[in-house]
C-alpha cells in the first residue's frame, strides 16, 4: 500500500493561517517572543502548563523519555507550527517534552492571554479541537510504522517526512544521528549500516551532518514496501 506522506503530518502551521488577518494579528499581538538556544528545553514531561508556543524559526521535537532512559522522538515542529495547547486545553500536566533542535525564535502566550484570545475568537477553540484529532491520527500511525514497518522501510519513509520539515533549505536534512536514530526508533549504530546502505545505493548523499535526497521515487516506493 502506498504511503500518504500527509498522514504524518499534524498540520499545526494550519491553525493560525486558518484566521483572518485581523485575528492573527490579534493572537500575535498577545505573545511575547522568546529565544531558545538548541538544546534548550521548551517544556518537560511532567511540567505544568503556563501557555502556548508558536515557532516563528528554528524547529523544535517533541519526545518520551522510556524507563531506559532512551528517547522515542514523535514529531519535528517546524516554523508556524504551534504547540503546547494540549495540555493547557485538558488542564494537565505535559505528556512529553519539547527540545530546540536549533536556536529557536518562539513566540509565547501566556495562560491568560490565551484564554482571552479564545474569547475574542470564538471559533479559535474549534479549529485546536480540530487539530488535536487530527494529531491524535497522527499519533496512531506513526505507532503502527514503528511497530510493524522494517528499519529499512521505516528509514525511507522518515527521510521523506523530515525533507518537509527542511523544503526551505532544499530539502537538505541537519539532523543529529541519535536524533534521527530515535525518530525511527533503532541504534544508531544501526542507522550508520542504514544510511552507508542508501548512501552506496545512490538513494541518498551524506555530507558531514546534512542528509540529502538524490531519489524520490525509490525511497517512496521502499516505505511503501513496493521497491524491487
Amino acid at each position: 500500500m502506498k504511503v500518504d506522506i500527509k498522514k504524518f503530518d499534524f498540520e499545526s502551521d494550519r491553525i493560525l493561517s486558518s484566521l483572518s488577518k485581523r485575528e492573527q494579528e490579534l493572537f500575535i499581538a498577545h505573545g511575547d517572543t522568546l529565544m531558545f538556544k538548541k538544546g534548550k528545553l521548551i517544556f518537560y514531561e511532567g511540567g505544568i502548563p503556563t501557555g502556548v508556543f508558536l515557532i516563528e524559526s528554528g524547529r523544535a521535537k517533541i519526545y518520551k523519555t522510556g524507563v531506559d532512559g532512551k528517547d522515542q522522538i514523535f514529531y519535528v515542529y517546524k516554523s508556524g507550527d504551534l504547540l503546547g495547547y494540549h495540555a493547557l486545553l485538558c488542564n494537565e500536566h505535559y505528556e512529553d517534552s519539547c527540545e530546540a533542535l536549533e536556536d529557536c525564535k518562539i513566540l509565547f502566550i501566556s495562560t491568560s492571554n490565551f484564554k482571552s484570545i479564545t474569547k475574542k475568537i470564538s471559533h479559535l477553540n474549534q479549529l485546536l479541537i480540530q487539530n488535536m484529532s487530527h494529531e491524535f491520527g497522527v499519533l496512531v500511525n506513526t505507532i503502527t510504522i514503528l511497530a510493524q514497518k522494517p528499519l529499512r522501510e521505516r528509514l525511507a519513509l522518515y527521510l521523506l517526512i523530515l525533507s518537509e520539515k527542511y523544503v526551505e533549505q532544499d530539502g537538505d536534512i541537519m539532523l543529529p544521528r541519535e536524533d534521527l536514530a530515535n525518530i525511527i526508533g533503532t541504534a544508531r549504530e544501526s542507522l550508520g549500516r542504514l544510511l552507508k546502505e542508501f548512501k552506496e545505493e545512490n538513494l541518498i548523499e551524506v555530507d558531514n551532518k546534512i542528509i540529502r535526497i538524490n531519489e524520490y521515487d525509490k525511497l517512496f516506493k521502499i516505505a511503501s514496501s513496493i521497491y524491487h
